[in-house]
């Protein structure tokens, strides 16, 4: 069994056994302590034990693992004669070699009989039941590094490595040490220190010197003998962090509405206080450099900041912004990173040597000690919920932890979530506004290509003349544009070829779903359900079809479309390789790609100054989810996808291809208008009575039998109704 120590509890000893520690995990606690009460609050808000949170707040091989073995106390004839009837056969293996792997004694215990033999077993002291801690997956690296002793004369600024110079300098540390110097060791000092000015630090591995001079092994040796150099095994820091994506320079002066924003955010920063902001601003506002300027106020006072973003693509974007303003203060966290990265960045946060942290959700409990500002970029984005196991929010949580640290939090957004606006405006939140483009850009003209009618239906392919034609004259200007597929509920929903609408409960107002081996459209609310060969409830049409296809079926028709163009696709599965994709989004800013294809992760944070088209092939695949937020989770993406396009010196456009053209989302998307937008949405979740008027509480039970499932979800329900009487509350 593997725990963390959390306090000590003051009074008399526990009446219970206290299991023996076997062992402790490195040479440092692995959570700072302020940080425990958090964890407690995380582990009590969510109904999750307080040690899987820990857990979870730990990257892939820091948390430490033990494992049970069986091992031999007998003789081995003893332990077989204790098993009446048929021997299982790990008996004979445990009998023969002594000891059952961890992984054969799991088995053991797994198996209801065996696990029934193996207690025999101990209680008759033939086998022993031992706990042995695993070692760590991951380690600190180290490695060899020189540097120049006291007593050496290191070479002028006139040594140039020529082998005329060094032979001088030879000459002249013979004469000076008294010690015979050999043409090889002074090149090996001069590489030495021509180096340590290179990286401005004075030990330098062995690896860089052997690099540049492949003779410096021995020489070094030789030096070092001679007092001339010293080595020593220095730590060494792996870095996530490869060629930095360009980054817009540091601007001199900031727009009206920047400063307004941040004479709110400053003063409460310097006053250390709790104070959480809404920043709602227009894509391509300048939000990133409020995030950062903000960030500048909160180091200089010794504190630490924490920025999290709802996908590693975006954490990405970032980077280079953050790495050319706080170099090396800069770590990263995040599920992309191989477990030697995750190790070495949790440790420079961990031991304060880092003070800014970027990362995806789980970074919300990045082991910072004193967290002054916490930035949720793009905090509208269903990213930043966990979905499986531990059912945590992280701009929720971020939201806590900044109230836990006397911290300002920022919840930033072209799109803010319909929850987040409403605390806003009761005054939950401070919001603050970012209404118009840096530099007095104009947002990108919308067209809205219509897929519904007889004749649109014949038409071929999944890009239509609209947009085909645009795709063609962007590329002829030499232009770049994005193709977004949103393609969230793919074949999961039914739609109407006719009116486009999805088949919808009548009870929710959510889209039912298919599920082929019932026949059946299901709604996942309320279980109203309907046979699956059915009529459309809005037109009586049959023509009823799966809605979604996927990004490689547009990436196969651009190429015979356009041929010559120069194609590049970015989706769940491409951007699985950060080496790929750091490359793909680099040819981007390089100009060598001329038409992106992706799904939603290239619609938001982005900035590409050459894209002036975006077009969305279906923008009705999120319309249809079975799930309320649908149109405001649409909503979202296609304004934020509409704001990739025309952020450099010409204007931008956008074509949205749809068969439900006047669908509401859509027409707000189209004239940016947020407001409205939320407010049409809000007066529609008042009758069903969903969230922002009510939280939605999900009790999921689980158990290899379904009779168990059932009779504990009756007592579930019935506990449930005994307590809640008031008729919002459904169950």
């Amino acid at each position: 069994m593997t725990g963390y120590v959390v306090g000590i509890p003051d009074g008399p000893e526990p009446s219970f056994a206290v299991k023996e520690i076997v062992a402790l995990q490195g040479d440092y606690p692995l959570i700072h302590e302020n940080l425990i009460p958090f964890f407690r609050w995380v582990a009590n808000y969510y109904h999750y034990p307080l040690g899987l949170v820990i857990k979870a707040a730990l990257p892939g091989g820091l948390a430490p693992q033990s494992h049970k073995i069986l091992r031999l106390a007998a003789q081995p004839k003893d332990l077989l004669a204790s098993v009446s009837g048929q021997l299982p056969d790990w008996t004979g293996k445990l009998a023969r070699s002594g000891e059952l792997s961890p992984k054969e004694t799991a088995s053991v215990l797994a198996d209801k009989e065996s696990k029934k033999i193996a207690a025999g077993m101990l209680k008759g002291n033939l086998v022993t039941l031992d706990t042995m801690l695993a070692g760590d997956s991951v380690a600190e690296k180290n490695e060899i590094c020189y540097a120049f002793t006291d007593r050496l004369q290191k070479p002028s600024e006139g040594i140039d490595g020529s082998r005329t110079s060094l032979a001088h300098y030879r000459h002249e540390l013979s004469r000076e040490t008294g010690v015979e110097v050999k043409l090889s060791e002074a090149k090996a000092l001069y590489c030495l220190y021509d180096l340590t000015r290179e990286h401005n630090q004075p030990r330098i591995p062995l690896k860089d010197l052997r690099s540049r001079y492949p003779g410096s092994v021995k020489a070094l040796a030789e030096l070092e003998a001679k007092g001339m150099v010293s080595s020593s095994q220095s730590r060494i820091f792996r870095t996530p962090f490869g060629c930095p994506l360009p980054f817009q320079p540091r601007p001199e002066t900031l727009t009206d509405e920047q400063t307004a924003a941040l004479g709110e955010i400053v003063p409460a920063i310097r006053d250390r206080r709790y104070a959480p902001f809404l920043l709602h601003g227009v894509t391509g506002c300048g939000k990133t450099e409020v995030y950062l300027r903000a960030a500048e106020e909160t180091l200089a006072l010794g504190r630490d900041v924490l920025i999290l973003v709802p996908e590693i693509a975006l954490a990405t974007q970032l980077e280079a912004h953050l790495l050319s303003r706080f170099g090396d203060q800069v770590v990263l966290q995040h599920s992309g990173l191989t477990g030697a990265e995750r190790f070495d960045q949790f440790y420079l946060a961990l031991s304060g040597r880092a003070k800014v942290v970027i990362g995806a959700r789980s970074a919300v409990f990045a082991p910072l000690s004193d967290p002054g500002l916490i930035v949720v970029d793009e905090e509208h984005d269903a990213g930043f919920k966990q979905d499986d196991n531990f059912r945590y929010h992280g701009r929720d949580l971020a939201v806590l932890r900044a109230r836990h640290h006397k911290s300002v939090v920022i919840l930033g957004s072209a799109t803010p979530s319909f929850t987040s606006y409403a605390h806003a405006l009761s005054g939950k939140y401070t919001l603050l506004a970012l209404p118009t483009r840096v530099g007095s850009r104009t947002l990108p003209s919308v067209t809205v290509v219509d897929l519904g009618g007889k004749e649109r239906k014949e038409e071929k392919g999944v890009i239509r003349k609209e947009l085909r034609e645009k795709l063609a004259k962007n590329l002829s200007l030499g232009k770049q544009s994005i193709l977004l597929l949103n393609r969230r509920g793919f074949s999961a929903v039914m739609l109407c070829r006719d009116c486009g609408t999805p088949v919808q409960c009548t009870h929710c107002h959510v889209s039912l779903t298919l599920h082929k081996g019932k026949n059946k459209l299901i709604c996942h609310y309320c279980g109203f359900a309907i046979p699956g060969q059915t009529v459309c409830l809005q037109c009586r049409s049959t023509d009823l079809v799966p809605a979604g296809f996927g990004t490689e079926r547009v990436e196969e028709e651009i190429r015979e479309l356009l041929p010559d163009a120069r194609l590049a696709r970015l989706d769940a599965d491409t951007a699985a390789d950060r080496k790929k994709f750091l490359a793909t989004l680099a040819e981007m800013h390089s100009g060598t790609v001329d038409i992106l294809i992706g799904t939603q992760m290239i619609a938001k944070g982005h900035h590409f100054p050459n894209v002036t088209l975006v077009g969305v092939v279906w923008a009705d695949g999120g319309m249809s989810m079975p799930d309320f937020r649908a149109a405001e989770r649409t909503f979202q993406l296609i304004t934020q996808v509409t704001g990739r396009a025309g952020r450099g010196d010409q204007a931008g456009e956008v074509i949205i291809q749809t068969m439900r053209p006047s669908h509401y989302a859509l027409v707000y998307a189209r004239n940016n208008e947020y407001r409205q937008m939320f407010d049409h949405e809000l007066r529609l979740r008042r009758h069903p009575i969903f969230p922002p008027y009510v939280r939605l509480t999900a009790l999921h039970i689980q158990s290899r039998v379904e009779s168990d499932v059932q009779k504990t979800a009756s007592s579930v329900g019935a506990f449930c109704r005994k307590f809640i009487r008031q008729e919002k509350f459904q169950i």
